[in-house]
């Protein structure tokens, strides 16, 4: 059993347990997150499962939707109108339930494929592992907008280790994708697990330093929180540069939120 594959089902489970009990107006509200809603998370989640489950399953059949969203996008429409449109305009409580219900049996597929397989992707393929991981990624970082607009501080647990070593292994990616170099050496990084456990990276150096809570090195390399408004500790110039603008995901380059813009909210 592939245990990224556990982790990403864990991950969406936490996600449709804090959704399960709103009322569907709630799907409506604004997030943080370039205003987007429940109903266009959850949508957006659901559409790329998909579109994952079928490079594991059809890879024919996932270049031509990938031929689909190229084609769509060339001709002035966006990413967003095409998640509408596949997901039928359900929305509140019923998308809710049919993003659980593909997940489930998505995680047991990829639960029971090779993992070393190689499938492909909207930039070059990827395996199995790292395809998983992604969406376990996407899963936990959209998630975070909803965990705070709703009020609710998430309880991570060590399934976000796949997350971080997306982080640390997507170093170069940041500075690749930007056009630049990415400075040698690459930091130190030391970070807490949930369960209290200290997970290492690259060579060890404290002139060279990222030290701190795990869930936060997540937050920061997902963009879902400022390195300001983080516990991290960053010690020398290529480890400030590389917090300033890390960027874990695929496409072109995003700048983190500023300051203050993404936490918890205070809800009445």
């Amino acid at each position: 059993m592939l245990e990224q594959a556990e982790d990403f089902r864990a991950e969406s489970d936490a996600l449709y347990q804090l959704v399960s009990g709103l009322p569907d107006s709630a799907f409506d509200e604004p997030t943080a997150f370039k205003d987007w809603t429940i109903n266009r998370v959850l949508g957006h989640l659901h559409m790329w499962n998909w579109a994952a489950d079928l490079s594991l399953t059809d890879a024919a059949g996932f270049q031509t939707f990938m031929q689909d969203v190229i084609t769509r996008r060339d001709a002035g429409g966006s990413v967003g109108d095409m998640e509408r449109d596949w997901r039928d305009g359900i929305g509140g409580q019923a998308l809710a339930t049919a993003w659980r219900d593909y997940y489930q049996g998505m995680a047991d597929r990829f639960a029971a494929a090779d993992p070393s397989a190689r499938v492909p992707w909207a930039g070059p393929s990827m395996s199995v592992r790292s395809s998983i991981s992604a969406r376990l990624m996407e899963t936990w970082a959209h998630g975070q907008e909803v965990y705070d607009m709703l009020g609710v501080v998430r309880q991570n647990e060590d399934r976000i280790k796949s997350i971080a070593v997306l982080g640390v292994n997507t170093h170069g990616w940041t500075y690749k994708v930007r056009g630049q170099d990415a400075p040698s050496p690459a930091p130190h990084v030391r970070l807490t697990a949930p369960s209290g456990a200290v997970w290492t990276w690259n060579d060890p150096s404290e002139a060279e330093l990222i030290e701190g809570p795990a869930e936060d090195f997540c937050q920061v390399v997902t963009q879902v929180r400022n390195i300001a408004d983080t516990g991290l500790r960053v010690t020398g110039p290529n480890a400030t540069d590389w917090m300033s603008i890390a960027q874990c995901f695929a496409g072109a380059p995003e700048q983190p939120p500023a300051p203050g813009s993404r936490r918890t909210m205070t809800r009445d």
